[in-house]
């Protein structure tokens, strides 16, 4: 299934209860040939609105990093864990992450084939290091597992919440040309 596919049943899914509550499913959007998919947890109330990933206060502070190290959005792809958002913005249930994860998100993952994979927050770290407790104490680092290469990152609404984040967000964002530097030169 392509890319297109994917969003549109994405957009019309009812697999889980989290379809009840949604204004519009959040696919995902971005450049479906690129080195690096970022990875969120789930759609806030202005996704929800605009059917668009990381597009409020947290997008903004997104794309403020992206742009630091000369990227857009449209360079990249961004999506999410879980497609709809979960009510009250509560964590995404287990259940709800299963769904979402082995139905969509993993083939969005083939159909992009990307490089790196930047999870953001613990939800998106987990699906793929469940031993993961924290993202304290992994946040930084490039992690490769079964040919894949993935960097931890704090979600960048944790910045928005503790502002003493946002210094290490900026500088683990950084590492992203050298991590894809270095994954480049191997496979060449």
């Amino acid at each position: 299934m392509d890319l297109d596919s994917i969003s549109q049943e994405i957009k019309s899914c009812t697999k889980c209860p989290l379809h009840k509550g949604r204004i519009q499913a959040v696919p995902g959007e971005g450049a479906v040939s690129t080195e690096i998919l970022f990875i969120g947890e789930g759609p806030g109330e202005s996704e929800d609105k605009e059917g668009r990933p990381f597009v409020g206060q947290a997008g903004q502070f997104l794309d403020e990093m992206l742009e630091s190290i000369n990227l857009k959005r449209e360079d990249v792809y961004i999506t999410n864990v879980v497609k709809c958002r979960p009510p009250h913005n509560r964590d995404p249930l287990e259940e709800e992450v299963r769904v979402c994860t082995s139905r969509y998100l993993f083939d969005q993952i083939k159909n992009i084939k990307p490089k790196l994979i930047v999870t953001l927050g613990r939800h998106s770290m987990q699906v793929f290091f469940p031993h993961f407790k924290s993202v304290s104490t992994s946040h930084g680092k490039a992690y490769k597992k079964a040919d894949q290469v993935y960097l931890v990152l704090y979600h960048p609404a944790a910045a928005l919440y503790q502002n003493s984040l946002k210094e290490t967000m900026k500088d683990d964002f950084k590492k992203i040309p050298q991590i894809l530097e270095e994954i480049n030169q191997i496979s060449n």
